[in-house]
């Protein structure tokens, strides 16, 4: 079945490969917020999630949307039926266009801020399943249990850490922004789903006491 995730990912993996041998889609599609503000070239808050630093940093990247947004998309449509379609759009798109914001004013006046990936919106929808099933189990590094809410935090920790420390294009900054509209967004569908994940993580963590 073909998916609005499915198609998310292939689009953006096509788009991905043509850019690395196309400097010129490259260059034109990263977000940079001074060449925005100076060129008002405003597709680039958007484009920027379609073209990724390499072939690593693009496969991580729709690895994680691959197994979240399927879960998430299915979930929305389960819940809201045609809505969740457009929800689980707004998730993603919503999450790329958020997480810039900060960047944007930051950087709006340095030529030298670029930044390229589907890190906001890839965290926007990871976190939004992280708020739903806050105690799945997931496997940091495919080796180490976790739950996701665990996970989320060392997730968030790991992006700031890196966002300090790396000069790549790789858009570490906007991990955090994005992971926050993900949860932002669902709560705002309904705030039940605030309550739901703590409920979820005392019934956890009382199993343990």
């Amino acid at each position: 079945m073909i998916t609005l995730n499915l198609i998310i990912i292939i689009v953006t993996a096509l788009i991905s490969i043509t850019a690395f041998s196309n400097n010129n889609l490259f260059q034109s599609w990263l977000f940079n917020p001074y060449v925005v503000k100076l060129r008002n070239e405003w597709h680039r808050v958007v484009t920027h999630a379609f073209v990724h630093a390499d072939y690593s940093h693009l496969l991580v990247n729709m690895f994680v949307l691959y197994f979240f947004g399927r879960n998430m998309e299915l979930i929305l449509v389960n819940s809201y039926g045609f809505m969740g379609k457009l929800y689980f759009l707004l998730l993603y798109f919503g999450g790329i266009i958020f997480a810039t914001l900060p960047a944007f004013k930051k950087h709006i006046n340095n030529p030298n801020y670029n930044a390229v990936g589907a890190s906001g919106a890839v965290s926007a929808v990871l976190f939004a399943h992280i708020l739903i099933m806050p105690t799945e189990i997931l496997y940091l590094y495919f080796a180490i249990p976790l739950p996701s809410f665990l996970f989320g935090i060392g997730y968030l920790w790991y992006s700031v850490w890196m966002d300090k420390k790396s000069n790549d294009k790789v858009a570490h900054d906007e991990h955090f922004w994005g992971a926050l509209f993900g949860i932002l967004f669902m709560i705002a569908i309904d705030v039940r789903h605030l309550v739901n994940f703590f409920s979820q993580i005392y019934i956890w963590v009382s199993s343990f006491l």
